[in-house]
């Protein structure tokens, strides 16, 4: 076996292996949202929501990194739920902004700390250097 085919191995088992966390953490994701019945996308949403309070539509999409008619079908949900409410923005009438609602404030505390927990699961094995060694190489990946 040549060095190029040994380092071509280990590159795809690398990736399998990486796929295989991402879709154990996914799953377990799900798993944790389904006391509130929200998928990981509205889970996201309430989190933006939560951090950076009322924002338009457009700015919810980029900061979610998806297409402004997905934001919308998600907000769509939320607040069918009364979880989020549309807003007139005040700066321009024209303009709609999303806020959580009280009931959405509640929510979204609850989903942040049932994902901490579940993070702390799923990383409780590992000693806070392979902890900041993962979360470094995973931003460089990120980009």
């Amino acid at each position: 076996m040549t060095e190029h085919t040994a380092d071509s191995a280990d590159d795809e088992s690398l990736a399998e292996t990486f796929w295989a966390v991402a879709s154990r953490l996914r799953r377990q994701t799900r798993d944790s949202l389904a006391p509130w019945d929200v998928t990981p996308s509205q889970s996201r949403a309430l989190g933006v929501l939560a951090r950076h309070g009322e924002v338009r539509p457009g700015t919810l999409a980029e900061h979610l990194r998806i297409a402004p008619r997905s934001a919308t079908e998600v907000v769509d949900d939320l607040q069918t739920r009364g979880l989020v409410e549309r807003r007139p923005d005040p700066a321009d009438r024209r303009a709609t902004l999303v806020a959580l609602t009280e009931e959405g404030e509640h929510v979204s505390t609850a989903i942040r700390a049932a994902r901490r927990a579940e993070a702390d699961r799923f990383f409780g094995h590992l000693d806070d250097t392979d902890r900041a060694d993962l979360a470094r190489i995973l931003r460089t990946l990120r980009g």
